[in-house]
């Protein structure tokens, strides 16, 4: 496996991944502060973890909670590092998960959104989420059906110690990013919809967030109304074969 860069190498990537997402936001009339780069660090180090936060990032996402929970630990130090859930959750890890994580972008069932909320009431805190959706119902993918998102919407919106935000996707694997463009607007008017039919307590009717888009099509996505974009390997380089990359 390739060294994972350190030092000039890594800021030249966020470098250049800032640069893209401004260049997209500007081609979709938005401001680059409309999107959050989350850089995905499933199988990187904590040394490397803590070079990106001195290059400049803040948001760092995790696919397993047992892999999370030591470069949690190892990195309390770093001011203003927040720590997202992106990878599917067990259940039984939902304790564990609602104590560490600043957000939860991958509620996929109704089942792991109860178990959360009565997790995140033992810990007397009211836990940010996202609710997953597999637009495309590919079997190897968790997440709502986009059919069941109302009905799963009102459901979670009513846990007191949830607390929804969005709604996260992980795009279909395609040759092309312009490719997967229409799932990315299926989802945009997805979440336009549950704020028409199911508003939070927010002047927009809430569901702002739009988590979608990895290294190879962030862009695109960001045209399209993505605020969250989840990027691992345009930072980090290639993962282990054994690894999902974003």
């Amino acid at each position: 496996m390739a060294m994972a860069p350190m030092g000039t190498e890594l800021s030249e990537r966020v470098a250049a991944v800032r640069a893209r997402i401004a260049a997209a936001a500007a081609r979709a009339g938005r401001a680059p502060g409309d999107v959050t780069l989350i850089a995905v660090t499933k199988t990187v180090a904590a040394e490397v973890v803590r070079a990106a936060h001195a290059a400049g990032l803040t948001s760092f996402g995790e696919n397993r909670v047992r892999e999370a929970e030591e470069k949690i630990r190892a990195l309390a130090d770093l001011p203003g590092i927040r720590w997202e859930m992106i990878g599917h959750l067990q259940t039984n890890k939902a304790a564990t998960a609602a104590r560490l994580f600043d957000r939860i972008e991958s509620v996929d069932s109704l089942r792991l959104a109860e178990t959360l909320e009565a997790r995140a009431a033992a810990a007397g805190r009211t836990l940010p989420v996202l609710l997953e959706v597999n637009s495309a119902g590919e079997a190897s993918k968790s997440g709502f059906a986009p059919g069941e998102m109302l009905a799963a919407a009102r459901a979670i919106a009513a846990l007191p110690h949830l607390r929804p935000e969005g709604l996260m996707m992980v795009a279909p694997i395609a040759e092309r990013a312009e490719d997967v463009r229409p799932v990315f607007r299926g989802l945009r008017g997805l979440r336009d919809e549950l704020r028409a039919a199911v508003p939070l307590n927010a002047v927009d009717g809430g569901w702002r967030e739009l988590s979608m888009g990895m290294s190879d099509d962030y862009a695109v996505a960001i045209e399209e109304g993505a605020t969250i974009v989840r990027v691992g390997r345009a930072l980090f380089g290639p993962r282990p074969t054994t690894a999902t990359t974003a």
